[in-house]
């Protein structure tokens, strides 16, 4: 007997105008063209990282940037688009939150809610838009192969969406019940027929209207053909609490970006760089797999393991020197996962750069796109 299940079905949602967001986009973002703040103790961290960048990018080795959504409400989307576009980043990576923000930014110019008084109110999370042009961006992405994140760079990119007709989801699985093959599609097919039975959603082309697209580091990231991937967790982010939620759509495509992810890892080689910025759960335990998937691979091939310079960015104190390996499970630092898991998937010392990645990323970004200057 299968346990009791609350309908959340059921779930209340208001448009998105209508909550009261925290910041406008014109309030955080970052000028790449300005001045970057002083980087202090930071400074040599940050040159050393823009050198093992320029190496990676001579070497056409993989520049992944793992990312938390405060990067994203810190403004700095502007400026990691900036490297995007001149090629000194090749991979994008966040979390649900992370792309959640870029694309309320870029589609109302505004982003982040009273976590403390909606929950009271059950308004937390419960906005339409935001759910709702999630599950069908990702339904039908998935069906083209697309993951997570490529999927949302297009919506704000394309201005909208297409929806195939339920008639043609029907015959397309019609007919593969009848002779069936091998097609991870398939899946994706049911998923959206019941997405679009379920929400009453309009086929065909439908325009999605966004205020500031320019804002979107993930329309950014489509239009340069960079990957941008997403590694959410089933429950982590407030799509999830739209009626129309599905969860088997959000597992496909970001299963799709999970091997998109992996591909960039195994592209790192021995001369690649990881910059993990602000995400102290996500970045380590997905990297750690994509690792070992990567070295799977490689082996098979009888090629080297990478070993990647990494560059950790948090706010967290630091406490040990990770270059002389773990802590003692005794001591707290050894629980810092963002430090030791890191530390695990490299013979690389690991670089920690304790401060705000306005810094970190502003005056990397300066020398990387100004050496004359710096």
């Amino acid at each position: 007997m299968s346990y009791r299940q609350a309908q959340t079905s059921g779930v209340q949602v208001n448009p998105i105008g209508n909550r009261l967001s925290k910041h406008e986009f014109g309030e955080i973002v970052i000028d790449p063209a300005a001045s970057p703040p002083e980087a202090g103790d930071l400074a040599l961290p940050i040159e050393q990282l823009s050198e093992r960048i320029r190496i990676a990018r001579d070497a056409e080795a993989s520049v992944i940037l793992c990312y938390g959504a405060h990067l994203i409400k810190n403004g700095l989307g502007p400026v990691v688009a900036d490297l995007v576009r001149e090629g000194w980043i090749t991979h994008l990576a966040t979390n649900g939150a992370g792309v959640i923000h870029d694309w309320e930014y870029a589609f109302q110019g505004r982003s982040e809610e009273d976590v403390r008084s909606n929950v009271a109110d059950g308004s937390f999370g419960a906005w339409d838009e935001t759910g709702r042009y999630a599950m069908v961006t990702l339904a039908t992405g998935v069906l083209r192969g697309m993951g997570y994140g490529e999927s949302i760079g297009r919506l704000v990119h394309e201005g909208g969406v297409w929806v195939p007709s339920a008639d043609t989801l029907r015959g397309r699985l019609s007919a593969w019940a009848q002779a069936p093959i091998a097609d991870e599609t398939i899946g994706a097919a049911a998923d959206l027929l019941h997405c679009i039975e379920l929400g009453s959603w309009p086929q065909g082309w439908t325009d999605i209207k966004h205020a500031a697209p320019e804002a979107s580091l993930a329309a950014t990231a489509f239009a340069n053909r960079t990957p941008l991937t997403v590694h959410p967790g089933i429950g982590y982010d407030i799509v999830y609490v739209h009626p129309q939620a599905q969860a088997s759509v959000f597992g496909r495509a970001a299963g799709i970006d999970f091997r998109v992810f992996c591909q960039s890892v195994d592209d790192l080689g021995q001369s690649g760089v990881v910059i993990s910025v602000g995400s102290a759960i996500m970045a380590p335990q997905v990297f750690e797999k994509a690792a070992s998937v990567a070295n799977n691979l490689r082996s098979q091939r009888n090629v080297d393991a990478i070993a990647p310079y990494i560059a950790v960015n948090d706010l967290q104190p630091a406490t040990w020197d990770w270059a002389h390996g773990e802590p003692p499970a005794s001591d707290p630092a050894y629980y810092l996962r963002f430090l030791k898991s890191f530390s695990r998937t490299t013979a690389e010392p690991l670089s920690y750069l304790a401060g705000d990645n306005r810094v970190v990323m502003c005056n990397l970004h300066r020398l990387l796109m100004h050496p004359a200057s710096s």
